[in-house]
């Protein structure tokens, strides 16, 4: 039997969604609404929410009057998704790697660093590959990354986070091309592990990355409120892309 793949057990495991709690709606809400200001897209827009776990960032869209389709490889969290669903939202598991609709959507949303997992470095041209296959001719892509170099630079190589009943033990590494955090906790008597392992790529990464698969980055924003980008300082990796 093959094993799965980090992403495939630990994002569809309850633990995951425990440990990451305090990314809230008020959260999302905050920083849709201000990607929605910049983008100016018409109403009714067909909207994908990529890699969109358990849907908090396609409900907000939604509730901006879009319609909306998120999707995810995770069951688990598009079975929690799927309560939410209405006449303009809907969840299905998918595959990021793959495109499941052509030239359908107005604008694909890849947020929360929901990029770099994989072993293959050219599944990451596969996944811009697929963005642009389910994109329209005029659709625009955003993709909401860690700022790799920021977290290298002040990687908390350790720390404890206790929730609830659970504490989690988390160790961070770097390794030259991956930043790895190690998860360790019990939880009624049983031991758990798991790990994250994501690339660190850069916004000549991304850039390479993109300009190969026929986009153009038309603007980057460095945290949740839009401010400028800055390598040593931002937050967060925020890139809108439109085909060149």
């Amino acid at each position: 039997m093959e094993q799965k793949a980090w992403f495939e057990t630990w994002f569809d495991s309850p633990y995951y969604h425990l440990l990451y709690q305090h990314r809230n709606d008020e959260e999302a809400s905050l920083f849709i609404g201000n990607l929605l200001k910049e983008l100016n897209l018409p109403q009714g827009a067909k909207l994908l929410d990529l890699a969109c776990g358990k849907g908090r960032h396609s409900l907000t869209l939604a509730s901006h009057g879009y319609d909306v389709t998120g999707v995810d490889l995770s069951p688990n969290s598009i079975a929690s998704a799927k309560e939410f669903e209405q006449d303009h939202l809907r969840f299905k598991v998918a595959d990021m790697r793959v495109p499941f609709a052509i030239r359908t959507f107005d604008a694909i949303f890849n947020l929360f660093t929901s990029f770099g997992y994989f072993d293959d470095l050219k599944d990451n041209s596969r996944v811009i590959a697929a963005m642009s296959e389910m994109l329209t001719d005029q659709g625009v892509l955003v993709i909401d990354f860690m700022n790799s170099e920021r977290v290298i630079h002040q990687l908390v190589k350790s720390e404890t986070k206790s929730i609830g009943e659970i504490t989690f033990h988390i160790e961070r590494a770097y390794n030259g091309s991956h930043v790895f955090k190690h998860i360790r906790f019990s939880d009624n008597g049983e031991s758990f592990y798991f790990t994250e392992r994501v690339q660190a790529l850069m916004l000549s990464d991304f850039k390479d990355l993109l300009q190969s698969n026929g986009f153009e980055i038309i603007r980057t924003f460095g945290d949740f409120n839009l401010n400028t980008y800055d390598s040593q300082t931002s937050d967060r990796l925020i890139l809108i892309a439109k085909r060149s």
